[in-house]
């Protein structure tokens, strides 16, 4: 099985606007409400493809029990940790040209029994489970070596782990050395504490981050593809050219994706290729949405991996 943390879940709401203009008025075209989180969203990819994965998320007030019903209506098994307060909503912003806007709450505070009930939880998870992916941000209340934490229980029961954050959770988890990590060009740079402009910044980056702990590097750069950064050395992987409608989420089925591929065949490379191709095809449609297989397949096709020279 491969399970998934999404400790900060969301319900997001996508509102589709006929175009994004400063300080001038939009219409709006649809509204679509969907279960939100990282976790969840990489759970879901997985689902989709014909995986066996299970999603561990808190859930509070209305919003959860929305999030829970949505999830339940998905076929998507779930493992629910009640907490007190209600969980967040995020909203998303898109037009039809590709221009997003994603403004994300920062999410209820837990107590500490509720983190404690969190980890329990994920503990008695682990014991079927062959990856663990903890994914997204950590609500207040949270300590931020949370994830390492959990990468630290997770190696030792013998399960590979995934690590999808930002900030001081991605920088404690790293150090905890997961399986792989798979930042953005944002969460990078973040990191890092330095901006990354060109090809060779992005190769450097992806390196230096493997040297911090993580035995595999995934850097996603959106329509660029994304850099792998492996024990026997750095790999491109270049999608082909498309219409981007909706970028956002396009990291979360590159996670997913490159998870359910190791998986089935445990092939680093391979498993970039069809990361790219699911991130690719994921963004080719409109508001937030996931790419089916068959849709990233019909990418996988034309991705091209080559090695660094």
């Amino acid at each position: 099985m491969i399970l998934t943390l999404t400790i900060n879940p969301a319900i997001d709401r996508t509102i589709s606007v006929d175009r994004l203009a400063f300080e001038d008025r939009s219409y709006i075209q649809s509204t679509r409400e969907s279960a939100g989180g990282r976790g969840i969203n990489a759970a879901g990819v997985i689902h989709s493809f014909g995986g066996n994965t299970a999603a561990v998320l808190t859930s509070g007030g209305d919003s959860g029990k929305r999030v829970e019903q949505l999830l339940r209506g998905s076929g998507l098994h779930i493992c629910v940790v009640p907490i007190h307060n209600a969980i967040r909503t995020n909203i998303t912003i898109t037009d039809k040209h590709g221009l997003t806007v994603n403004l994300n709450e920062a999410g209820p505070e837990l107590s500490k029994e509720e983190v404690a009930r969190v980890e329990q939880v994920v503990r008695e998870a682990l014991g079927s489970a062959s990856w663990l992916l903890v994914c997204g941000s950590l609500p207040p209340g949270v300590p931020q070596a949370f994830y390492a934490n959990l990468i630290t229980i997770a190696r030792r029961k013998k399960v590979h782990t995934l690590l999808h954050a930002d900030g001081h959770a991605l920088g404690e988890g790293i150090e905890a050395k997961p399986t792989v990590v798979t930042p953005n060009q944002q969460e990078a740079e973040r990191l890092l504490g330095r901006a990354l402009l060109t090809r060779t910044h992005y190769l450097e980056a992806a390196e230096r981050i493997r040297r911090m702990g993580a035995q595999t590097v995934v850097l996603s750069l959106g329509s660029r593809g994304a850099v792998g950064a492996f024990a026997d050395g750095l790999r491109e992987a270049i999608p082909p050219r498309v219409d981007a409608v909706c970028p956002i989420g396009a990291g979360d089925a590159l996670t997913a994706a490159y998870v359910w591929s190791m998986r089935h065949k445990p092939d680093v490379v391979d498993a970039l290729r069809w990361g790219v191709a699911a991130g690719t095809a994921s963004a080719r449609l409109p508001g937030m949405a996931f790419a089916s297989l068959e849709q990233t397949r019909e990418i996988y096709d034309h991705v091209e991996v080559r090695p660094v020279e």
